[in-house]
Order: C-alpha cells, then structure tokens, then sequence
C-alpha cells in the first residue's frame, strides 16, 4: 500500500500550483481542473496533490507538514538557497551528517519539509 495523494485547502489554485511546480517538481501539463475549484496536478513519482481552490485557511496546528525525500544532500542544500534567494519563508534547517532538511511555507502557511537522511 502507497500513500498516492495529498488534499490541500487553498485561496488560489493557480498559485498553488506555480508554487509546487516551481519548487517540489509537479508537472502542470498533468493538471486537472473541476468545476469545484480543486485542481489535481501529479508529479514525476506519481504522487497526485489535489489544491483545493476557494477556501479559507485558518491557523495550523504547530506540528502539521508533509515532506519530499531527496536523493542528495546537495539537493536539499540548493533548493533551499533557491527559495531563500526567491524569498520563500524558510524555518527550521538542519543540516548534519545524517540528516539535511529545512521547512519552508506554502503560499497559504502549509508547511512542507524538504530532506534528505541515509537510507535505512
């Protein structure tokens, strides 16, 4: 069994998708829009994140994110200088031996992690 999609209220689904097709990889010729505003666009792994568009997006609890393994630590290094030269909120950054990650904030505060750590 695989986890195959995420379901994100957003305000803008058109933003949204230039966010995570700019950053995280999602192919917006894959992009499916429904009359409802939610727009489903896939990625190269197959993952489906569907942007709900038209929603309010009240306070997140402190802990709430979903996460992108890279293959490299250098990835997660350059993506992160990528977004912080383009301005994107970055909050925590680890970067040790075993672990190099940081999270950043979607245009509408959901949090997503970026990492790489050793496989098991």
């Amino acid at each position: 069994m695989h986890l195959s999609h995420l379901g994100l209220p957003v305000r803008d689904a058109r933003r949204s998708l230039r966010f995570y097709e700019t950053y995280f990889g999602f192919d917006p010729a894959t992009a499916r829009r429904y009359e409802d505003g939610t727009v489903i666009v896939r990625n190269a792994d197959g993952f489906d994140l569907a942007l709900h568009g038209g929603q309010e997006v009240g306070p997140l609890p402190a802990f709430l994110h979903f996460g992108f393994r890279m293959g490299e630590p250098e990835e997660v290094r350059a993506l992160l200088a990528r977004m912080r030269a383009d301005g994107v909120g970055v909050g925590e950054h680890y970067d040790e031996p075993a672990y190099v990650a940081f999270k950043c904030a979607d245009p509408d505060g959901h949090r997503v992690e970026t990492y790489w750590e050793p496989e098991a």
